[in-house]
Order: C-alpha cells, then structure tokens, then sequence
C-alpha cells in the first residue's frame, strides 16, 4: 500500500531547505514533538520537499479536547518546503493534504497547502496518516466542503485522494503496533495461574484486553488490608450486632457559624447485591453534602472511628492553612478514637469537597468523601434551571470469588453476601497500584451504581459534578442532550460554551446545564477510547452510569429562551484583568513530571520498556489491571523535578510572600517510562490556567485542580492569598503516595488587594 512505502536512503536525504519536527526544548510552552508533531517523508525522486504537520489540543474548557467518543481532537498546522512547481510534476496545479486510517478509509480532504504554514483544521482519529498530493485545480476541494468519504467510495473519485503522492507521515498512535511480547519476557501465559498470594483477591481482567504474558503469576509484594466489621476502634459493636447500612447523604445547611459533628466509621454497602465492609461519613455514603453561604464561617468537628489514623482535606477552600488537613504538614493525624475541630472560612463560592488526607488511597475509594456547595451572594449567580443535582463520580475495583487461600472472605464479611466478588484488598504497608493508580471496574454516582432522575420534558437540569476517583478521568455526555459548562472548580467561566461531553479528571468540578428535549431515556454514559496494549488497538469502551428518564409532560416554567443563551460574566472577566499584565511575562518555576522505576518483579519492567512507543494523551481506562495491581510504592518513584534547580518532591523549596503572583509551567514527561497524565491540585491557593501547549486560554476560570495530559504542557497563573505551608501534588491518590508531592510556604505580607 502507498501509505506504508519502504522509506529509502534518498527518502532520508534532507534538502538545505528541509524543515522537520522540532526538537524539544525542556523548558518552552509547546508539547512533546514526540507524540504531537508528524514528520513528512518525501517520495522518490522529490529528495527538496520536506515537512511537519504539528498537533495543538483543539480549543476546549477542559484539560483534554475530545469528542464524545473519547476520541482526541487535534487542530493541525502544516509547515512544508520545497514543493516543486506542482506542473513539474504532470497535469497538476496544486497541492491538497488529506487525512486518512490506515485502510485508507475514510479519508478526510484538510484542503489546499503550499510551502510555509498551513492551517488544516481539526482530525479525530487515533490512528491516522497525512498525505500531501499534486492535483488539479478542480480537485482541490477545501476542507470544509469536503465531508470524510465513506468506506464504500474512499478509493473512488470526489474527495478521496487524488493525484501524485509528494509527502506522507503517520501519527504517534500507528507506532502502537503488537508486539511479540513472549520473545521480549519468554515467559507463556498460562490459562489457569497460580493462586495469589495468602488474603489477596485478583482484580478482573478487562473484557476485552488479553493478560501481559508472565503477569498472571504475580501478587503484590504487601500484606493485603480491608477493613472488618470487628474493628471499630472506640466502642465495638456487640458480635451479634451487624454493621449499620450506609445511608444516601444527607444535605446540610449551615450558616456563618454554625457547626457540624462528622464521624468516620464503618459501614455495611449493597451494592448490586454484594455486601462489602466500608468506610463512611456520618454513616452516609457519600458523606452529607455542606451548603453554606459565601463568605461563612463553621466548624466541624472530626471524629476518628477508624483503626486507621485520619485527617479532613476541604479540597479548594482557600481557608486558614492550620485546618488544611494534611498530616504532617499542617496537623497531626487524627489518632483512632479521637476528636479534631475544624473551622473553615468560604470566601468564595463554588463547588468543593472533603476527603482524607492519609492514606487517602484506601481511605477515600472506601467512601470517605463528601460534597461542598458555597451560595454566592449574588442570587442570580447562576441561570434560571428548573432542578439542581450534585453528582460524585467515583469507581470500584471489585476481584473474583472467594479470597485466594481458601480461608473465607477477604473483607469481613461472609461469601453468600457477596455473590462472589470481593473487593480487591489495598496494601496494608503501602499502596499498591503505584503506576496508573487504581482504575475499578465499577463505575458510581453517589456511590450507586444504577444512577436515575425522572425529568419533565424540555427541563434544564444543574449537574454540579465531581471526580473523586482514585485515577480515572471520566468523558461524560447524556446521549445527545444538548450541555452547557457554566463553572469549574472556584467559580465560573469568563462565558459559559457548549460541550458535546464534559471531561473530569479526579479531583476536578464542573458545574454543567442539561436541557432535556425529547421523551424517552438519555443515559449518562462514559464514552472513552482504551488502549489494548497486547495488540496495539484502541477500542470504545463505553459505560452507562445512569438514566434519566424524560416524561412527555412540557416543563413549566419553560426557560428554553435562557438555556440557548451562553452568558458572559464581567465580574469574572474583571477580576482576571488584574492580572492580565502578568500573563506573557517570563515563567517562574518550571515542573517536570516524571516517573522512575526500580526493583519491579519480572516481567513488569521489560513489558514497560517494550511499550514505550506511544502513550495517550489520557489513559482512560484500567486495561493493564493486574500488571498494575502489582506495582507498589517501594518500585515507583512519580515526580515533581524542577528544572531549574533539580530538586524533586520534598526537597523543592518554593518561598513566596502573600500577595505575590507565579507563573508555573508544568510539563508532563513524555519520555518517562510509562508516562500518563496528571491532575495536579494546589492546595490553598486559586490559578488560572493561562495556556496549554503553548496556545493560550481565551475563556479563562479560578482552578485549583487542572488535568495535564502526557506530553503536554500547561502554564498556570498561582495567585498567592493565604499564608502557611501548602501542597502541591498529583491528585492520583497512588501517584501521591509514590512521593508525586512538595511543599511551599507563603509567608505572611499584605493583603492580595494591596498589590
């Protein structure tokens, strides 16, 4: 086939004139050339023709840009040189560029190019070529009137690629090819492995995705931990006693002084007939949901009736840095059996929410997490809606029946409860999972599988969503239905946009309006594209987390007229002013993202080193679980380095004064051994994020949490408010606990509006 031509030794002869990818400059805005940069070989016989077509996240609210499938979007920029006269060549008088899968079908026409820069539009294919040709004048279609041809016709006349093929390259996705994974670890994957070591259940296999060769034998090398229903540390429960029934949050309303009791405990969770041993707050699962006016001041007071050491982070609260909740930064953690008053100041309104600062890998995936909602004084801060639902997206690592030595359930609670799966147990001594983070196989709301909302046709409905996820990033949609985002982590956006799905990494928030049209049933769905690594295929791989079903009876009120309107807020674009000054100004510090292995167990290190061709932007699902399931914290080393000193995790030391405005760039480490994306979140603190891959924001919104994808590069605007040590960290619960963190002191100064 034309598009997998033997390069030739003439074929790899740059001309004077050649221009080819860039080299990566470690400390400048733009991506990783490596994965977001295409190289354009020349056809014999045209050794001066040379090219790149470069690779910029489409223009998107969210830390990623992608359809609705899952698929990335990229806007492509083609810099070409030393195309000849294109009569030279035959009956031509232009070039076209073209983009197509690698069966050729279906090719998309990205319009007419000459030597210099072209814009060619955005492509949303994992796996794609790009074709330059010579054609005639009548062939050269523009993009935009040039719909991607179907199957049937792609070898045919129209838009299929016409004419004498000049230069040609593929993506970074046609490097991920199978591999001969047996030769590389010699090693046979057995049908039927050996059981995991003593206590530990296996995670389930992806459905759909091969075991690496050599995996399946393997366990973590930690004691496996889950709680048990004789543990409550304070006051045990009668043995006949069983453990309260978790019950749905409750919703709490606190005005400026009030307070709250919370308590983290065990409780008993059903959930699709399987009973598990878990933690909660108040008894709830998700804990109550906190709704205070801005500007309030509570307490809370914490009490600790785990057998595990805890602590209260109120994530995105600028608040007084002594009741940030971080365990050896900030307070003590909360011993088992004791008390810790919090009190928390909102100076802005917002969606937030609360979780464990220690161990929070085993700690919040077990439920300890809850929804913050701070009311602007302004009671028209939002739009007109006719309902409101806080959303707490999370998921679940359930394994295979029985645990592995035969000895009875893994998690406390008796086989018949279960219909066989169990929990897959956490490390006792340190996280397991250490290289992706720990992806479940059951996906919740609210921490129920099987969410459901009846609606009233026409009906706006306000999702304020959440991602307490310990890893995975979620690309929701509701089957069609038209959505707005509104607002993000600290407020909202400059102007509200339309989105055909939202992407939330963990940690982040998204306050979204959904207007509900047609009668019937718009399921909540995860549309993302997986990775099979074994056979180098992206495949869908979508989940239904819930219905709403939408009645034929019209809305009342109607607020279609608002709905369609996407409003602009100059308060917002005001405050972001102040700063504008600062936005091209030279960067502060410079983050590198990266990883380090040591020690892991064969074949886990030959198995990375064989698939570091190509990595997604966003792994978006657990495909690899059990080679991950046996990575821990004492072979993974994730880090924060700074370029500009060397320094990595705990030994960076950031100093600034209140008051004081940063430029960060973080840059995500393509290189690394196994390179995925981060959520990273300041604690503390507000940012804008000012542009990622060198393209700036033009719709900017208060962030404390941002998602960067690999091989990508963000730079944000940190304005320093509160005095105190803060965190920085990687908000995959494993990557944090695989050192992924520092720590930097605002000391105290003038007030941020003394400037």
């Amino acid at each position: 086939m034309l598009a997998v031509w033997p390069p030739t030794a003439e074929a790899w002869q740059d001309a004077a004139t050649a221009v080819r990818c860039p080299s990566l400059d470690p400390r400048g805005p733009a991506a990783d050339p490596d994965l977001y940069c295409i190289d354009l070989i020349h056809a014999p016989g045209l050794p001066a023709a040379s090219g790149y077509v470069e690779l910029t996240p489409a223009a998107s609210p969210f830390g990623a840009s992608v359809t609705v499938d899952g698929h990335h979007r990229f806007d492509l920029t083609l810099h070409a040189a030393g195309l000849p006269d294109p009569a030279t060549l035959g009956d031509y008088d232009g070039y076209v560029a073209w983009a197509t899968t690698p069966r050729l079908r279906p090719v998309r026409n990205l319009g007419p190019v000459a030597n210099g820069r072209t814009d060619l539009g955005s492509v949303d294919l994992d796996k794609f070529l790009v074709l330059v040709t010579a054609v005639a004048a009548s062939d050269a279609v523009a993009a935009s009137d040039a719909p991607a041809v179907s199957e049937q016709t792609a070898t045919q006349g129209g838009t299929a690629w016409q004419g004498r093929i000049v230069l040609r390259g593929t993506s970074a996705g046609m490097r991920m090819e199978p591999e001969d994974l047996l030769a590389v670890t010699g090693m046979v994957t057995s049908a039927d492995p050996p059981p995991p070591a003593r206590g530990w259940t296996r995670p389930a296999m992806h459905p759909s995705v091969a075991m690496m060769p050599g995996v399946g034998r393997l366990s973590p090398p930690v004691t496996p931990f889950l709680p048990s229903a004789e543990e409550a540390p304070a006051e045990p429960l009668p043995a006949a006693a069983p453990l309260p029934a978790a019950r749905p949050h409750e919703i709490v309303r606190l005005g400026d002084g009030g307070t709250l009791d919370l308590e983290a405990g065990l409780v008993r969770r059903t959930i699709n007939g399987r009973t598990f041993t878990m933690y909660g707050y108040n008894g709830q699962y998700p804990g109550p949901l906190i709704q205070v006016p801005q500007g309030a001041t509570i307490t809370v007071n914490v009490t600790n009736q785990l057998t595990l050491p805890t602590a209260v982070h109120w994530h995105g609260i600028r608040l007084d840095n002594r009741f940030d909740g971080v365990p050896g930064l900030t307070q003590d953690p909360i011993a088992p059996g004791e008390t810790f008053r919090y009190r928390i100041r909102f100076p802005d309104a917002g969606l937030y929410w609360y979780h464990p600062h220690h161990r929070e890998d085993v700690q919040q995936d077990l439920g300890l997490y809850g929804s913050l909602r701070v009311d602007a004084r302004d009671p028209a801060w939002f739009g007109p809606a006719n309902r409101e639902q806080v959303l707490m997206l999370d998921d679940l690592l359930v394994g295979g029946a029985g645990s592995a030595d035969g000895t009875g359930a893994a998690d406390g609670t008796a086989a018949a409860d279960n219909g066989g799966l169990r929990l897959v147990p956490f490390g006792r001594e340190r996280a397991t999972h250490a290289l992706m983070g720990r992806f479940g196989n059951l996906l919740l709301v609210n921490g129920e599988p099987d969410y459901r909302l009846t609606v009233d046709r026409g009906e706006v409905v306000r999702f304020f969503l959440t991602n307490v996820s310990n890893t995975r990033t979620f690309n929701l949609s509701f089957d069609g239905a038209p959505i707005k985002v509104v607002a993000s982590d600290i407020g909202r956006f400059e102007r509200q946009a339309w989105v055909e799905s939202v992407v939330i990494a963990p940690a982040e928030r998204y306050v979204v309006e959904v207007r509900f049209d047609d009668p019937g049933e718009a399921r909540l769905v995860n549309r993302v594209q997986a990775i099979d690594h074994v056979y180098g295929n992206f495949f869908p791989d979508d989940t239904a987390l819930g219905v709403v079903t939408v009645s034929d009876t019209p809305a009342v009120p109607d607020h279609r007229a608002s709905f369609r309107e996407l409003a602009t807020h100059a308060d917002v674009a005001a405050d972001v002013e102040r700063y504008r000054d600062a936005f091209d100004r030279p960067v502060d510090h410079r983050l590198l993202l990266t990883l380090e292995v040591d020690g892991l167990p064969d074949p886990l290190e030959p198995l990375l080193n064989v698939d570091r061709s190509y990595f997604n932007p966003v792994e978006w699902s657990g495909t690899m679980p059990r080679m991950n399931w046996v990575s821990t914290t004492d072979g993974v080393r994730w880090i924060l380095r700074d370029l500009d000193t060397g320094r990595e995790n705990g030994a960076i030391d950031w100093r600034f004064r209140r008051g004081d405005v940063v430029k960060i760039r973080l840059r995500n480490d393509r290189s690394a051994v196994h390179a995925m994306q981060h959520p990273i979140h300041i604690h503390g603190q507000r940012f804008l994020v000012l542009s990622r891959d060198g393209v700036p924001n033009d719709n900017l919104v208060w962030k404390d949490t941002t998602l960067v994808p690999a091989g990508s590069t963000a730079d944000l605007l940190l304005e320093l408010s509160n005095p105190g040590r803060w965190m920085l960290h990687c908000h995959i619960a494993e990557h944090l606990e695989a050192g992924m963190k520092l720590v930097f002191d605002v000391a105290a100064g003038p007030p941020p509006g003394a400037r």
